[in-house]
């Protein structure tokens, strides 16, 4: 016997599952079902694939036995089954990067927040919310190896043992009687399970029919099937109700809530196949991490050959949960056919558009839940505006933005159609604060000639803004490129004390000009139109570039300021008050001032000079 100490993430796991953080423990059920169908999956796929498997004699199946004199509750398949290194590395560590931050940063309501840990891959653990001790008893197919992993969720150990066939039993020494009884289970399985596409077995009491009606009924145990066994996203969609699909979505997600939204496709043709996404209610962890888990499974005929495989859909939908079934494919399809089948490309091209014109459809529609659904997932949307991308026209009218002028989000095509009659294009700005850039100096001349700007603070925005140069014909452009010739400076008559600020401010400004965009304040921040602003710049960095040189801004200032008029007639004080409008302008855009210290020196020494 090899006895183990829990990984430090697991055991901490384990602490919140005993403590009952789940919103209701029969969810353990579900899970532990959901692990057997996924082992029977490997299994059938290898046996309808490799020859070698195919001396197995199988028949896929799941069975629950109750022992009401021990207390104890079996889960049993016949699956691919796990040798000893797979017991250690499955049930005794967390593969799934993330796992830590989110135990850490779990909220006070943590039975809201548990309800997310299945997500993780490690519902295993949520049965530690009913049992004292676990046994799991397995043998990987082709093995003539058996092994024993026992558990109280303080440590485990792992010893040879000996099983008849392949596959993995699951015995839990129940804390009390609640899961005992055999009408319970039946319920939670119908509730939870009942599209497993394998059947579940289990020992039930059933009346025998006599012929004399005189005599008392007498009842037998009989090993029956108690649940469907069908693959839901092959049922008619009139035989289906939103309460099958919720479950349905809950068993292939792990998520404990209910979904936004399906969307449930039959395709017939030159190419027949059959989807059923969903879109969730609740982010999931690992969205923004680069080893995101694919939420889709490919099946060919109903056989599952992967939940893997990135490529089922674009990055830009790795949000989607669900289930991709083609008829026309090879159930020995590799990962590298999968990548250059015409098949495949057609059905996900298809598959993209459909779940983009659904969306459509809730916004037309049902404003209030596209909303709820961009909030959740906007961001990673709008990554499908980057690049060359075929659907970018679709994603362009999917796309919600905040203005200076609205509160409400707003697309683009009411941009368009609230533009002001002699206005020929759409500005936007962007930034990381929405009230920091709803107040930059950049947009007074906009907002003093009652044009609307796009407020974007979103880090991708930065980046994806660039590359949108027109909306229905109407050019994009960021707001400091804006540009009214009956507002144009003659810039001889500041000449002189402008090539003074490009001196003193050469290594902090590109270069240094009077303006006509600004109305109040006394100065801002532009970028060359070649050059990305700062946002930009980060967010290189953050990709990977981080050699990037600094690109500097270029100042400009307004004319009729006070100030402005004061450096004109008097340059007494030059270099102090170009290092304060400098760092004014600065603040004004949300940057840092490099040098606080010397900025709060100067401008206490200005103060006291005023006084």
């Amino acid at each position: 016997m090899k006895k183990h100490e829990f990984q430090t993430e697991v055991s901490d796991l384990l602490n919140l599952m005993i403590h009952s953080l789940y919103s209701n423990k029969e969810i353990f059920l579900r899970e532990l079902i959901s692990n057997s169908s996924d082992a029977l999956d490997k299994l059938n796929y290898l046996y309808l694939t490799d020859e070698k498997y195919k001396t197995l004699n199988y028949t896929p199946r799941i069975d629950i036995k109750l022992d009401k004199t021990n207390k104890t509750l079996i889960i049993e398949d016949n699956g691919i089954g796990m040798d000893e290194d797979e017991l250690v590395l499955n049930l005794g560590t967390i593969a799934r990067s993330g796992t830590k931050g989110f135990l850490s940063q779990i909220s006070k309501d943590a039975k809201k927040d548990s309800n997310l840990i299945g997500q993780f891959g490690v519902g295993f653990y949520s049965a530690f919310m009913v049992a004292d001790k676990i046994e799991v008893l397995s043998k990987k197919a082709l093995s003539d190896e058996a092994n024993l992993w026992i558990s109280d969720a303080k440590s485990f150990s792992v010893e040879k043992s000996s099983k008849q066939s392949n596959g993995t039993s699951i015995k839990l020494y129940l804390k009390d009687d609640e899961f005992l009884n055999e009408f319970t289970i039946q319920n939670i399985i119908k509730k939870y399970s009942n599209h497993i596409p394998y059947p579940i077995f289990m020992d039930k009491e059933e009346y025998v029919s006599s012929k004399d009606d005189n005599k008392t009924p007498k009842t037998e145990i009989k090993n029956t099937q108690i649940n469907n066994a069908s693959a839901l996203w092959q049922m008619q969609k009139s035989s289906l109700k939103d309460s099958d699909y919720n479950e349905f979505y809950k068993q292939i997600s792990h998520d404990s809530t209910d979904p936004l939204m399906h969307i449930h496709t039959k395709a017939e043709g030159k190419i027949e196949y059959t989807t059923l996404f969903y879109i969730p209610s609740i982010q999931p962890f690992d969205l923004y991490r680069a080893d995101y888990q694919s939420g889709v499974k490919l099946y060919v005929k109903r056989v599952f050959i992967t939940d893997d495989e990135k490529e089922l859909l674009p990055t830009f939908l790795r949000f989607v949960r669900g289930i991709i079934d083609i008829e026309d494919l090879p159930l020995n399809v590799s990962r590298e056919i999968l990548q250059e089948n015409r098949v495949m490309a057609s059905v996900k091209d298809a598959s993209v558009k459909k779940i983009l014109s659904e969306l459509e459809k809730i916004l037309k529609n049902d404003r209030e839940k596209y909303i709820k659904f961009y909030k959740l997932f906007g961001k990673v949307l709008k990554e499908g505006l980057y690049g060359f991308n075929a659907h970018k026209d679709e994603i362009l009218n999917l796309v919600l933005f905040k203005t200076s002028k609205r509160e409400d989000f707003i697309t683009l095509k009411e941009y368009k159609d609230g533009m002001k009659k002699d206005q020929k294009e759409i500005y936007y700005i962007s930034g990381k604060s929405y009230e920091a850039l709803k107040n930059s100096p950049i947009l007074e001349i906009l907002k003093d000639k009652d044009i609307e700007v796009l407020i974007c603070d979103d880090d991708i925005d930065a980046i994806i803004l660039p590359m949108i140069f027109e909306y229905d014909k109407t050019p994009i452009k960021p707001a400091s490129e804006a540009e009214f010739s009956e507002e144009k400076i003659d810039q001889k008559e500041y000449e002189n004390v402008i090539l003074k600020l490009k001196e003193i401010l050469k290594n902090d400004v590109k270069d240094v000009r009077v303006t006509s965009r600004l109305k109040e304040s006394i100065a801002c921040l532009v970028y060359d139109k070649n050059d990305p602003n700062f946002e930009t710049q980060q967010i290189l960095k953050q990709m990977g570039q981080e050699n990037l040189p600094e690109i500097l801004p270029i100042l400009e200032i307004n004319p009729n300021h006070k100030i402005a008029t004061k450096l004109l007639n008097n340059e007494e004080n030059l270099d102090d008050l170009a290092k304060i409008i400098l760092n004014i302008a600065k603040i004004q855009e949300g940057l840092e001032v490099k040098n606080p210290n010397e900025f709060a020196k100067i401008l206490t020494n200005l103060i006291t000079q005023l006084a």
